[in-house]
Protein backbone atom coordinates (compact mmCIF):
# COMPACT_ATOMS: atom_id res chain seq x y z
CA UNK A 1 0.00 0.00 0.00
CA UNK A 2 1.11 3.54 -0.73
CA UNK A 3 0.52 5.67 2.38
CA UNK A 4 0.83 9.45 2.42
CA UNK A 5 1.95 11.17 5.63
CA UNK A 6 1.73 14.79 6.69
CA UNK A 7 5.31 15.05 7.95
CA UNK A 8 5.49 18.85 7.92
CA UNK A 9 6.53 19.06 11.58
CA UNK A 10 9.85 17.42 10.74
CA UNK A 11 11.13 20.97 10.34
CA UNK A 12 10.21 21.72 13.97
CA UNK A 13 12.08 18.95 15.84
CA UNK A 14 12.02 20.89 19.12
CA UNK A 15 8.22 20.80 19.40
CA UNK A 16 6.16 17.99 20.86
CA UNK A 17 4.58 17.21 17.49
CA UNK A 18 8.02 17.36 15.89
CA UNK A 19 9.30 14.74 18.36
CA UNK A 20 6.30 12.50 17.65
CA UNK A 21 6.71 12.88 13.87
CA UNK A 22 10.40 11.96 13.94
CA UNK A 23 9.97 8.97 16.24
CA UNK A 24 6.93 7.54 14.42
CA UNK A 25 8.76 7.60 11.08
CA UNK A 26 11.89 6.02 12.55
CA UNK A 27 9.91 3.22 14.16
CA UNK A 28 7.72 2.64 11.09
CA UNK A 29 10.92 2.15 9.09
CA UNK A 30 11.95 -0.65 11.47
CA UNK A 31 8.63 -2.52 11.83
CA UNK A 32 8.51 -5.83 9.91
CA UNK A 33 4.80 -5.33 9.20
CA UNK A 34 5.57 -2.01 7.48
CA UNK A 35 8.08 -3.49 5.02
CA UNK A 36 5.49 -4.09 2.28
CA UNK A 37 4.20 -0.52 2.38
CA UNK A 38 5.50 2.63 0.70
CA UNK A 39 5.34 5.98 2.47
CA UNK A 40 5.22 9.39 0.83
CA UNK A 41 6.18 12.19 3.25
CA UNK A 42 4.63 15.56 2.48
CA UNK A 43 6.44 18.69 3.73
CA UNK A 44 6.17 22.44 3.29
CA UNK A 45 9.94 22.81 3.79
CA UNK A 46 12.70 20.32 3.19
CA UNK A 47 13.95 18.34 6.18
CA UNK A 48 16.56 15.64 6.73
CA UNK A 49 15.14 12.16 6.18
CA UNK A 50 18.44 10.41 5.44
CA UNK A 51 17.84 8.06 8.40
CA UNK A 52 14.86 6.50 6.54
CA UNK A 53 15.20 3.80 3.85
CA UNK A 54 14.87 5.69 0.58
CA UNK A 55 13.31 2.78 -1.31
CA UNK A 56 10.24 2.86 0.99
CA UNK A 57 10.13 6.48 2.16
CA UNK A 58 9.83 9.18 -0.51
CA UNK A 59 9.71 12.90 0.15
CA UNK A 60 7.44 15.48 -1.51
CA UNK A 61 8.06 19.14 -0.74
CA UNK A 62 5.71 21.80 -2.05
CA UNK A 63 4.50 25.27 -1.15
CA UNK A 64 1.28 27.10 -2.01
CA UNK A 65 1.37 30.44 -3.78
CA UNK A 66 1.57 32.18 -0.37
CA UNK A 67 5.05 31.27 0.88
CA UNK A 68 5.50 33.34 4.04
CA UNK A 69 5.74 31.03 7.08
CA UNK A 70 2.51 31.88 8.88
CA UNK A 71 -1.01 30.57 9.51
CA UNK A 72 -2.38 31.51 6.06
CA UNK A 73 0.39 29.43 4.46
CA UNK A 74 -0.54 26.53 6.72
CA UNK A 75 -4.19 26.80 5.71
CA UNK A 76 -3.36 26.93 2.01
CA UNK A 77 -0.85 24.08 2.28
CA UNK A 78 -3.35 21.82 4.05
CA UNK A 79 -5.95 22.73 1.45
CA UNK A 80 -3.61 21.86 -1.45
CA UNK A 81 -2.40 18.65 0.20
CA UNK A 82 -5.28 16.35 -0.94
CA UNK A 83 -4.66 17.21 -4.60
CA UNK A 84 -0.97 16.30 -4.26
CA UNK A 85 -1.74 13.08 -2.38
CA UNK A 86 -4.39 11.92 -4.87
CA UNK A 87 -2.18 12.74 -7.85
CA UNK A 88 0.58 10.58 -6.33
CA UNK A 89 -1.76 7.61 -6.12
CA UNK A 90 -1.77 7.20 -2.35
CA UNK A 91 -4.33 4.73 -1.03
CA UNK A 92 -4.36 6.01 2.55
CA UNK A 93 -3.23 9.14 4.35
CA UNK A 94 -2.10 9.83 7.91
CA UNK A 95 -2.04 13.28 9.50
CA UNK A 96 0.45 13.35 12.38
CA UNK A 97 -1.44 16.20 14.03
CA UNK A 98 -4.89 17.75 13.94
CA UNK A 99 -5.25 19.61 10.65
CA UNK A 100 -7.77 21.15 8.27
CA UNK A 101 -7.00 18.61 5.51
CA UNK A 102 -10.12 17.07 3.99
CA UNK A 103 -10.24 14.46 1.22
CA UNK A 104 -13.17 14.58 -1.20
CA UNK A 105 -15.60 11.66 -0.95
CA UNK A 106 -15.86 9.16 -2.40
CA UNK A 107 -12.25 8.85 -3.58
CA UNK A 108 -11.33 5.57 -1.91
CA UNK A 109 -8.59 7.01 0.31
CA UNK A 110 -8.65 6.34 4.05
CA UNK A 111 -7.70 9.36 6.16
CA UNK A 112 -6.54 8.81 9.75
CA UNK A 113 -5.72 11.83 11.91
CA UNK A 114 -3.72 11.97 15.14
CA UNK A 115 -5.08 14.54 17.63
CA UNK A 116 -2.78 15.83 20.35
CA UNK A 117 -5.23 18.27 21.94
CA UNK A 118 -8.00 20.72 21.14
CA UNK A 119 -6.60 23.59 23.22
CA UNK A 120 -7.85 26.38 20.87
CA UNK A 121 -11.42 25.19 21.47
CA UNK A 122 -10.99 24.90 25.24
CA UNK A 123 -9.07 28.19 25.62
CA UNK A 124 -10.53 30.81 23.24
CA UNK A 125 -7.55 33.13 23.84
CA UNK A 126 -5.60 30.89 21.44
CA UNK A 127 -7.94 32.07 18.69
CA UNK A 128 -7.21 35.75 19.28
CA UNK A 129 -6.02 36.43 15.73
CA UNK A 130 -8.44 36.29 12.83
CA UNK A 131 -6.28 33.78 10.92
CA UNK A 132 -6.11 31.54 14.00
CA UNK A 133 -9.90 31.58 14.28
CA UNK A 134 -10.24 30.66 10.60
CA UNK A 135 -7.76 27.78 10.97
CA UNK A 136 -9.52 26.53 14.13
CA UNK A 137 -12.88 26.53 12.35
CA UNK A 138 -11.42 24.62 9.42
CA UNK A 139 -9.90 22.03 11.79
CA UNK A 140 -13.23 21.73 13.61
CA UNK A 141 -14.89 21.00 10.26
CA UNK A 142 -12.19 18.52 9.18
CA UNK A 143 -12.10 16.39 12.32
CA UNK A 144 -15.50 14.69 11.79
CA UNK A 145 -14.69 14.12 8.11
CA UNK A 146 -11.59 12.00 8.76
CA UNK A 147 -12.29 8.27 8.57
CA UNK A 148 -10.82 7.65 12.00
CA UNK A 149 -9.11 9.61 14.76
CA UNK A 150 -6.33 8.61 17.13
CA UNK A 151 -6.03 10.60 20.38
CA UNK A 152 -2.85 10.72 22.47
CA UNK A 153 -4.83 10.33 25.72
CA UNK A 154 -8.23 9.36 27.05
CA UNK A 155 -8.59 13.01 28.02
CA UNK A 156 -8.18 14.18 24.42
CA UNK A 157 -10.60 11.48 23.27
CA UNK A 158 -13.19 12.72 25.76
CA UNK A 159 -12.57 16.34 24.71
CA UNK A 160 -13.16 15.41 21.07
CA UNK A 161 -16.41 13.68 21.93
CA UNK A 162 -17.78 16.37 24.23
CA UNK A 163 -16.60 19.53 22.45
CA UNK A 164 -16.49 18.52 18.77
CA UNK A 165 -19.19 15.85 18.83
CA UNK A 166 -17.08 12.97 17.45
CA UNK A 167 -18.61 9.58 18.34
CA UNK A 168 -16.30 7.72 20.71
CA UNK A 169 -16.32 4.61 18.52
CA UNK A 170 -14.51 6.63 15.85
CA UNK A 171 -11.64 7.51 18.22
CA UNK A 172 -8.93 5.20 19.55
CA UNK A 173 -6.25 6.12 22.08
CA UNK A 174 -2.55 5.59 21.48
CA UNK A 175 0.04 6.85 23.98
CA UNK A 176 3.26 8.23 22.48
CA UNK A 177 6.53 8.04 24.39
CA UNK A 178 9.23 10.57 25.24
CA UNK A 179 12.33 10.89 23.08
CA UNK A 180 14.79 7.98 23.60
CA UNK A 181 17.40 10.37 25.02
CA UNK A 182 15.33 10.57 28.23
CA UNK A 183 15.47 6.81 28.72
CA UNK A 184 19.25 6.73 28.58
CA UNK A 185 21.41 7.02 31.68
CA UNK A 186 22.81 10.49 32.31
CA UNK A 187 26.48 9.99 33.19
CA UNK A 188 28.20 12.05 35.86
CA UNK A 189 30.41 13.59 33.18
CA UNK A 190 27.39 14.62 31.11
CA UNK A 191 25.68 16.05 34.19
CA UNK A 192 28.77 18.09 35.06
CA UNK A 193 29.10 19.35 31.48
CA UNK A 194 25.51 20.58 31.25
CA UNK A 195 25.45 22.12 34.72
CA UNK A 196 28.70 24.00 34.04
CA UNK A 197 27.33 25.19 30.70
CA UNK A 198 24.32 26.76 32.40
CA UNK A 199 26.11 27.92 35.56
CA UNK A 200 24.24 25.54 37.88
CA UNK A 201 24.91 23.25 40.80
CA UNK A 202 22.84 20.12 41.38
CA UNK A 203 19.97 20.33 43.87
CA UNK A 204 17.76 23.06 42.36
CA UNK A 205 14.01 23.05 41.74
CA UNK A 206 13.32 22.76 38.01
CA UNK A 207 10.47 24.01 35.84
CA UNK A 208 10.18 23.77 32.05
CA UNK A 209 7.78 22.91 29.28
CA UNK A 210 6.67 26.34 28.14
CA UNK A 211 5.96 29.78 29.57
CA UNK A 212 2.46 30.40 28.26
CA UNK A 213 -0.13 31.59 30.78
CA UNK A 214 -1.77 28.15 30.49
CA UNK A 215 1.43 26.60 31.88
CA UNK A 216 0.92 28.59 35.11
CA UNK A 217 4.52 29.59 35.77
CA UNK A 218 3.03 32.45 37.78
CA UNK A 219 1.57 30.02 40.31
CA UNK A 220 4.97 28.40 40.78
CA UNK A 221 6.76 31.73 41.16
CA UNK A 222 4.28 32.86 43.82
CA UNK A 223 4.63 29.55 45.65
CA UNK A 224 8.41 29.76 45.50
CA UNK A 225 8.47 33.36 46.75
CA UNK A 226 6.36 32.35 49.74
CA UNK A 227 8.73 29.46 50.52
CA UNK A 228 11.76 31.76 50.29
CA UNK A 229 10.17 33.99 52.92
CA UNK A 230 9.50 31.04 55.23
CA UNK A 231 12.63 28.90 54.83
CA UNK A 232 16.35 29.54 54.92
CA UNK A 233 17.23 26.37 53.03
CA UNK A 234 15.41 26.96 49.76
CA UNK A 235 17.40 25.81 46.73
CA UNK A 236 17.33 28.02 43.64
CA UNK A 237 14.50 27.79 41.11
CA UNK A 238 15.67 27.05 37.56
CA UNK A 239 13.33 27.75 34.64
CA UNK A 240 13.97 26.81 31.02
CA UNK A 241 11.98 27.91 27.99
CA UNK A 242 11.74 30.77 25.55
CA UNK A 243 10.95 34.11 27.21
CA UNK A 244 8.18 35.69 25.14
CA UNK A 245 7.73 39.37 24.41
CA UNK A 246 5.49 41.37 26.76
CA UNK A 247 3.01 42.06 23.96
CA UNK A 248 2.30 38.33 23.66
CA UNK A 249 -0.94 38.08 25.62
CA UNK A 250 -0.67 34.29 25.88
CA UNK A 251 2.69 34.44 27.66
CA UNK A 252 3.60 34.95 31.30
CA UNK A 253 5.60 38.11 32.07
CA UNK A 254 8.27 36.11 33.87
CA UNK A 255 10.74 38.96 34.30
CA UNK A 256 8.05 41.30 35.65
CA UNK A 257 6.76 38.73 38.14
CA UNK A 258 10.21 37.91 39.43
CA UNK A 259 10.92 41.60 40.03
CA UNK A 260 7.54 42.11 41.71
CA UNK A 261 8.07 39.14 44.02
CA UNK A 262 11.64 40.17 44.87
CA UNK A 263 13.21 36.80 44.04
CA UNK A 264 15.54 37.87 41.23
CA UNK A 265 18.62 36.52 43.01
CA UNK A 266 17.00 33.13 43.60
CA UNK A 267 15.62 32.35 40.12
CA UNK A 268 17.78 31.31 37.17
CA UNK A 269 16.22 31.79 33.72
CA UNK A 270 17.93 29.66 31.09
CA UNK A 271 15.91 30.64 28.04
CA UNK A 272 15.66 28.08 25.25
CA UNK A 273 17.57 24.89 26.06
CA UNK A 274 18.39 22.27 23.40
CA UNK A 275 16.85 18.86 23.92
CA UNK A 276 20.31 17.32 24.34
CA UNK A 277 20.75 19.26 27.61
CA UNK A 278 17.34 18.47 29.10
CA UNK A 279 18.04 14.98 30.53
CA UNK A 280 20.91 16.36 32.62
CA UNK A 281 18.78 19.33 33.74
CA UNK A 282 16.12 16.91 34.99
CA UNK A 283 18.70 14.70 36.69
CA UNK A 284 20.34 17.62 38.48
CA UNK A 285 17.04 18.75 40.03
CA UNK A 286 15.61 17.86 43.44
CA UNK A 287 12.17 17.90 41.82
CA UNK A 288 10.39 18.96 38.64
CA UNK A 289 7.36 21.23 39.00
CA UNK A 290 4.82 21.27 36.17
CA UNK A 291 1.87 23.41 37.31
CA UNK A 292 0.14 23.54 33.90
CA UNK A 293 -3.61 24.21 33.94
CA UNK A 294 -4.25 21.89 31.00
CA UNK A 295 -2.40 19.40 28.79
CA UNK A 296 -3.62 17.07 26.08
CA UNK A 297 -0.79 14.73 27.08
CA UNK A 298 1.96 16.26 29.25
CA UNK A 299 5.28 15.22 27.70
CA UNK A 300 7.54 16.95 30.29
CA UNK A 301 5.97 14.81 33.03
CA UNK A 302 6.96 11.70 31.08
CA UNK A 303 10.49 13.02 30.52
CA UNK A 304 11.03 13.71 34.20
CA UNK A 305 9.69 10.29 35.24
CA UNK A 306 11.95 8.58 32.70
CA UNK A 307 15.02 10.33 34.12
CA UNK A 308 13.99 9.58 37.71
CA UNK A 309 13.13 13.07 38.95
CA UNK A 310 10.19 13.47 41.39
CA UNK A 311 7.29 15.36 39.77
CA UNK A 312 4.76 17.86 41.12
CA UNK A 313 1.83 18.53 38.77
CA UNK A 314 -1.82 19.57 38.61
CA UNK A 315 -4.56 17.15 39.61
CA UNK A 316 -7.03 18.82 37.22
CA UNK A 317 -4.56 19.58 34.40
CA UNK A 318 -6.28 17.68 31.59
CA UNK A 319 -4.34 14.50 30.77
CA UNK A 320 -1.56 15.05 33.33
CA UNK A 321 -3.12 12.86 36.08
CA UNK A 322 -3.84 10.20 33.46
CA UNK A 323 -0.24 10.17 32.26
CA UNK A 324 1.38 10.44 35.70
CA UNK A 325 -0.88 7.96 37.49
CA UNK A 326 0.36 7.61 41.07
CA UNK A 327 3.88 8.64 40.06
CA UNK A 328 3.58 12.36 40.85
CA UNK A 329 2.42 14.60 43.66
CA UNK A 330 -0.81 16.05 42.26
CA UNK A 331 -2.00 19.36 43.69
CA UNK A 332 -4.42 22.19 43.01
CA UNK A 333 -2.11 24.36 40.90
CA UNK A 334 -4.48 27.33 41.18
CA UNK A 335 -3.50 27.49 44.85
CA UNK A 336 0.16 28.52 45.27
CA UNK A 337 0.20 27.27 48.86
CA UNK A 338 -0.51 23.73 47.59
CA UNK A 339 2.35 23.96 45.11
CA UNK A 340 4.61 25.24 47.87
CA UNK A 341 3.47 22.53 50.28
CA UNK A 342 4.33 19.83 47.74
CA UNK A 343 7.78 21.33 47.13
CA UNK A 344 8.45 21.48 50.88
CA UNK A 345 7.33 17.87 51.27
CA UNK A 346 9.78 16.64 48.64
CA UNK A 347 12.60 18.70 50.12
CA UNK A 348 11.97 17.33 53.61
CA UNK A 349 11.04 13.70 52.99
CA UNK A 350 13.46 11.61 50.89
CA UNK A 351 11.20 8.56 51.27
CA UNK A 352 8.43 10.27 49.31
CA UNK A 353 10.93 11.13 46.58
CA UNK A 354 12.18 7.55 46.42
CA UNK A 355 8.62 6.19 46.16
CA UNK A 356 7.75 8.61 43.35
CA UNK A 357 10.90 7.70 41.43
CA UNK A 358 10.16 3.97 41.77
CA UNK A 359 6.55 4.43 40.68
CA UNK A 360 7.67 6.60 37.77
CA UNK A 361 9.98 3.91 36.44
CA UNK A 362 7.15 1.38 36.66
CA UNK A 363 4.72 3.75 34.94
CA UNK A 364 7.13 4.24 32.04
CA UNK A 365 6.48 0.63 30.99
CA UNK A 366 3.08 1.78 29.70
CA UNK A 367 4.66 4.01 27.04
CA UNK A 368 6.34 2.66 23.92
CA UNK A 369 7.12 4.11 20.50
CA UNK A 370 6.89 0.66 18.94
CA UNK A 371 3.41 0.07 20.38
CA UNK A 372 2.36 3.57 19.32
CA UNK A 373 3.57 3.07 15.73
CA UNK A 374 1.92 -0.34 15.48
CA UNK A 375 -1.45 1.11 16.51
CA UNK A 376 -1.03 3.85 13.90
CA UNK A 377 -0.19 1.42 11.11
CA UNK A 378 -2.99 -1.01 11.95
CA UNK A 379 -5.49 1.87 12.06
CA UNK A 380 -4.34 3.17 8.68
CA UNK A 381 -4.65 -0.17 6.87
CA UNK A 382 -7.91 -1.15 8.57
CA UNK A 383 -10.76 -1.84 6.15
CA UNK A 384 -8.54 -1.18 3.13
CA UNK A 385 -7.55 -3.52 0.34
CA UNK A 386 -3.96 -4.44 1.29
Amino acid sequence: MKIGVDASFLRKPGTGIGVVTTRVLRVLASLPEAENHQFVLYLDEDADTSYLPGERFKKRVFLPWWTRDDVPRRILWERQLPREVLSDGCEAFFSLSQSSTVFPKPRGIRHVMLVHDIIPFLFPAYQGKFTHRIHARRIESALPRADHLLAVSQTTKRDLSINIGIPEDRIDVAYPDCAPIFREEVTDDELDRVLRKHGLKAGYIYHGGGLEIRKNTEGLLRAYADLVNKRDDMPPLVISGKIHEKKNRLATDVHGLIRKLGIGERVKLLGFVPESDLPALYRGARCFVFPSRYEGFGLPVLEAMAIGTPVIAGRTAGAVPEIAGNSALLVDTETPSEIGGAIARLLDDPTVCENLIERGHERMKDFSWERFARIILSTIIQDTDV
